[in-house]
């Protein structure tokens, strides 16, 4: 199952880098998604997939005995998950903004100062 994990990050690190290399403003945005994406699937697969029982101590017990699931990696996860939503939804709105009154998103001609 790492071995997916592995092939599966390293396909997503490859297509955000590809996407980020781009001139559009929207393929960058789409890149640094995809490395997001990335980076929540390697955090989760360093983690440890496996199942497990949760993290619940009953009140009479003093310790686990069970094995059971980490939830620091998956607390990570959702919380990266949902700041990289936002800022992918507030950069979109940049670009769309630009683009509105620029008429284009090649960042060549964006970073150019004379018309």
């Amino acid at each position: 199952m790492n071995v997916v994990f592995a092939i599966t990050v390293g396909f997503l690190f490859a297509a955000g880098l590809y996407m980020i290399l781009r001139r559009s403003m929207f393929k960058i945005i789409l890149g640094l998604s995809l490395w997001s994406q990335a980076s929540n699937l390697l955090l989760f697969a360093v983690g440890g997939p496996e199942r497990g029982a949760p993290p619940i101590i009953p009140y009479e017990t003093k310790e686990l005995l069970a094995p059971f699931a980490d939830p620091v990696p998956q607390a990570l996860i959702l919380t990266a998950i949902v700041i990289g939503f936002g800022a992918q939804a507030f950069a979109i709105v940049l670009v769309k903004r630009i683009y509105r009154a620029i008429g284009y998103d090649d960042m060549d001609f964006i970073s150019t100062t004379d018309k």
